[in-house]
């Protein structure tokens, strides 16, 4: 265990509790919580839950804000975004139909299919299908897992489809898969409904102001709000979306105090100063490559985001032979140190993991570069990680590991 007494945190939430004192540089990840609230969002929140309140008051001012937000005609909360998605399939089924809402998912009649790319068929923490599948409704897999045709999008869309679902993730295919004004240009001319999931997606206006007719974004990753879905869209599916709370919505319903701090976030977002938060978070990034290109067998290089937000990470690329370690086995040694630093490991297998800077605390950056160097400049620890465990424990995180606590 690596101590760091320089950085002066306050842990006191952590200790009292019981839990793992944690520096995030994985990035808005469930597993680690989603993201930071600021203190307006926290104050928001917490104003709510001594009081009662009309749940569907206060999912019409959200909508109010969703439009501003978003531009969509309409919109309301849920429990998450993959919540977003179930409940935006089962509205492409029902409609406005009370009675078919309440007959899912088990009887979802004929017309019950959904449009997915073979290539958008990710895994977020759970499957893209089984969210399909909780609506009582049919993943219909287009093309291939590293092309899709256009005449393959339209042999999809037969009468039996009720929806057409394009997901924008770091998770999915990133060539080969139709284009987004394709996919809209195909599913409208079928008559078929476009559901986008872009949970993790800055640009909170694009995909509605290109065609999609329902947009799913998450309130509590970037936009760093309570745990929350956001639906936004056409005024008509939002509406038979929210039907869907008398059905299968019921258990993904969502409380009065995360719908008061969830509009406190969209709020924040609208007025926040975006040009100083990315400088800030360019400024981490500098400092973490500066320190680590002389190291031997470690090259930091930042990349984009793959999904085009307007953010950058370090991607650290490690050469076993030269640094006497593997990216995984530095992985797992970086998790346990004091505090315990969580990287970015979707792809360690490829012999690198990524550091995120958009969650960081105050004075976190000079603590995350410490760390970094420490570890990276001695690989006695790491090497003695067994690597296949590394491996695993890097693939296998989230649930598995409290499954392991609760053995």
């Amino acid at each position: 265990m690596r101590k760091n007494s320089e950085y002066t945190a306050d842990w006191s939430w952590h200790d009292a509790n019981g839990y793992d004192r944690i520096v995030n540089v994985s990035g808005t990840m469930t597993a680690l919580g989603g993201s930071i609230t600021t203190e307006r969002v926290a104050t928001a929140t917490a104003a709510a839950m001594p009081r009662f309140a009309r749940i569907h008051e206060m999912q019409a001012r959200a909508s109010e804000v969703i439009a501003r937000l978003t531009g969509s005609e309409a919109g309301f909360l849920t429990a998450s975004a993959s919540a977003g998605i179930t409940l935006a399939v089962a509205g492409a089924i029902t409609g406005m139909d009370p009675a078919r809402a309440e007959a899912l998912p088990a009887h979802s009649g004929p017309r019950n299919a959904v449009a997915v790319q073979m290539g958008h068929l990710c895994e977020y923490g759970a499957s893209i299908s089984q969210a399909i599948a909780l609506a009582g409704a049919e993943t219909r897999i287009v093309g291939q897992a590293t092309l899709v045709k256009d005449y393959q999008l339209e042999a999809a869309l037969d009468d039996s489809c009720a929806a057409a679902l394009y997901v924008v993730s770091h998770h999915v295919v990133d060539y080969g898969m139709l284009p987004f004004d394709t996919f809209v240009r195909i599913a409208h001319a079928k008559g078929v409904p476009v559901i986008v999931d872009a949970a993790s997606e800055y640009d909170l206006k694009g995909f509605l102001a290109k065609g999609a007719d329902i947009v799913i974004y998450s309130g509590h990753k970037f936009l760093g709000g309570p745990t929350s879905g956001i639906v936004a869209g056409r005024k008509d599916l939002v509406r038979a979306t929210y039907l869907q709370n008398i059905g299968i919505g019921r258990g993904m319903k969502i409380g009065k105090e995360s719908i008061a701090g969830t509009i406190a976030a969209m709020e924040q977002w609208m007025e926040r100063d975006h040009d100083a938060i990315r400088a800030a978070e360019t400024h981490a990034l500098e400092m973490w490559q500066a320190a680590l290109t002389d190291l031997p067998g470690i090259t930091p290089i930042r990349v984009p985001d793959p999904t085009d937000n307007p953010l950058e990470r370090l991607q650290i690329w490690i050469d076993p032979a030269k640094a006497g370690a593997s990216a995984a086995q530095f992985a797992e040694i970086l998790g346990r140190s004091d505090p315990p630093l969580i990287v970015r490991g979707h792809k360690i297998e490829k012999d690198y993991f990524q550091l995120d800077p958009c969650n960081l605390m105050e004075g976190q950056a000079e603590l995350v570069r410490d760390i970094l160097v420490q570890v990276l400049s001695d690989a006695s620890a790491a090497a003695e990680v067994d690597i296949r465990s590394a491996l695993a424990a890097a693939r296998n995180g989230g649930t598995q590991a409290y499954l392991n606590w609760l053995a």
